[in-house]
Order: C-alpha cells, then structure tokens, then sequence
C-alpha cells in the first residue's frame, strides 16, 4: 500500500454506501484500529468502548437490524436530538442528500426510491464489518466529544490503510440488541456505528461527494 498524506486521507475520506463482500483480514484490523487508540481525550480518559461485528455475528445483527426496520419497531435510542435543526445546517443536510440522489439518479420527488435507498442502511450498505462506538452512562457532552475525535482518527486510520467506512447514526437506533450481542451490561450506551470494509467502485451512491462551508462560516480569527 502506497503511503497517504494526512491531507490526502482527510480530503478523501468519504461515506460509502456500498462495499465488496471481502472481509478484512484480522492483521489489519488490529493495525488500524491500535493506531485509532492514539486519538486524544480528556486527561486521557480515553471514554470509548468499541464493539466490532463480522462474520455470522454481523449477519445475525444485519439480519435482526432488518427485520426490526422492516415491520416499523420504532428506535429506542440511548440519546436523542434536542430537535429539528434550523439554518444554515438545515440545508446543508438537504444538500448532502441531493449530492447522494444526483449519483444514483433518484429524482426528489421520488420518495419510494428515497425510503430505498435509506434503507440501506440497515443492511449495513453490505459492509463485511460494523463497529458500534459506545461509552459508559456515567460520561456526558465532554467525553462524547472524546467518541468523535476517536471515531474521525479510526475512518482516518481506515481511508490511511485501504478501507472504506460510513458513520451511521442508524446503527443506535436499538441498542439493545447491541448490549444482547455483546452481552453488555445495561450502562453500556451506543452513540452510534460505523460500517466499514473495502469499498465497492461500481455502486453509483460511492460517486457522492459533498463540499464544506466557507471557513468564515465556521471559524472566527481574532488577535486584538
């Protein structure tokens, strides 16, 4: 594998929403997943538990994820949204979802082929693996931050060494099924999960790509 610059993997580091059936061998499983262990936390508290799914393990979830999805149990989440999100993050999320309908040539008025294609995500868009990020009930805001700078260092690690990922949010939505899985005591919360694998060129939602705001949007610099 040829090496990557930072720059590279965070510039090509994107969602894939389809992946080959490969699985990926345990060497590099561990390799990525000790260099993840070096993302930064508070007084190094390093709050997250991560819990990774192959195999009939994964099948079983995938299966179960399915099922649950397909006769209308509503998600039990261990954390929830304060609410709808208004501008400018409203449409920012629109845009994103016209990027990934423009690519696999959905129009958006067609919601029956829109309900399809987020559905996929309960099939783990075909992903050999699912990593669910959870940590202990006893953390709050600070240390969920410390979950999603380890989760933006291990889809890093990933892109850095050949492998393709999709955080999913769908992923916490029964999270008691993950506890039942891994057998976890009940303070054991899911934030959410990352499907992950080799990415599959030929599906059409893989050709997606979104922009980033101005950094005047996001960033103030001042020095007096």
């Amino acid at each position: 594998m040829t090496d990557i610059s930072l720059e590279e993997a965070v510039k090509g580091r994107h969602s894939v929403r389809g992946f080959l059936a490969d699985p990926v061998p345990q060497a590099l499983l561990n390799k990525v997943f000790e260099l993840a262990q070096w993302a930064p936390s508070g007084t190094n508290i390093q709050p997250w538990q991560v819990y990774v799914a192959s195999g009939a393990t994964r099948d079983a979830l995938r299966t179960e994820f399915i099922h649950r999805a397909q006769t209308g149990q509503a998600p039990t989440l261990d954390y929830a949204d304060k609410g709808k999100v208004g501008e400018p993050w409203r449409e920012r999320r629109r845009d994103c979802a016209k990027a990934l309908y423009t690519a696999m040539d959905i129009a958006w008025e067609d919601k029956e082929a829109r309900a399809r294609a987020s559905f996929r995500n309960f099939e783990l868009f075909d992903a050999p693996h699912v990593a669910f990020l959870c940590m202990n009930e006893v953390f709050g805001m600070a240390s969920a931050a410390d979950l999603g700078m380890y989760a933006q260092t291990l889809m890093l690690s990933m892109t850095a060494h050949g492998l393709a990922s999709c955080a999913q949010g769908t992923m916490a939505h029964y999270p008691d099924l993950v506890r039942e899985t891994f057998n976890l005591d009940p303070m054991t919360k899911v934030l959410f999960g990352i499907s992950f694998g080799y990415e599959d060129p030929a599906i059409a939602a893989n050709q997606t790509r979104t922009v980033r705001a101005p950094l005047e949007q996001s960033v103030v610099f001042r020095s007096a």
